[in-house]
């Protein structure tokens, strides 16, 4: 799917013609520059690398710099490949926020917030067993029994316990675009997207 590279500035809600009120999420999309085309005879498909984002060269390697100087560009932070884009582009081309049209649909990925170890009750939405009164002591957000003794005499592979949560790729599809400002390289989306402020998105068609 073709696609941009862009950055989660945060959160806001506007409304619509009937004065309704509609949270939407605000990213700061491109411009993205294209950095390598790759192509079946050399590296066995079709695909453009596009770069996002100022680095500095002093943090970049000799590799790295000689990369970006191919494509005439600055190097950059951020490296994501895309399939199937409807354009043709050259080494060097620069991809802005008017790639989106106004009343489509796109699909957001990018990395959720980090929430720690967590337990049952917070990572899987368990109500918690037990009562609060006849004596219970600190057993009120247990998971309960996770396995028989007998049979099967193991827990299962799946088992929803305590654990990590979040930091991990996330993707929600069939986001709708509010729209587009092409002057500031603003896109506004319907609903949430994962991650914190200031991360990386990745938007697909």
């Amino acid at each position: 799917m073709s696609g941009l590279i862009g950055k989660k500035i945060g959160m806001t809600s506007i409304f619509d013609k009937n004065g309704k009120n509609i949270p939407c999420t605000v990213l700061e999309v491109g411009p993205c520059v294209v950095t390598q085309v790759k192509t079946i005879a050399i590296d066995g498909y079709n695909a453009i690398q596009l770069g996002f984002n100022e680095k500095s060269e002093k943090r970049a390697t000799n590799a790295v710099i000689g990369h970006f100087k191919k494509a005439n560009t600055t190097p950059k932070k951020k490296l994501v490949e895309f399939q199937n884009f409807e354009e043709e582009y050259k080494l060097g081309d620069i991809i802005t926020v008017a790639h989106f049209k106004e009343g489509e649909f796109v699909d957001v990925s990018a990395t959720s917030k980090g929430k720690g170890f967590q337990g049952v009750v917070k990572r899987h939405g368990f109500a918690g067993v037990g009562q609060a009164t006849h004596g219970q002591h600190n057993r009120l957000r247990a998971p309960g029994s996770i396995g028989a003794a007998s049979y099967p005499a193991r827990v299962f592979k799946g088992m929803r316990m305590a654990g990590q949560m979040g930091n991990e790729k996330v993707k929600v599809q069939n986001l709708y675009v509010l729209k587009v400002n092409t002057q500031k390289n603003l896109l506004v989306l319907k609903g949430c997207v994962p991650g914190h402020k200031n991360s990386y998105v990745i938007i697909q068609k």
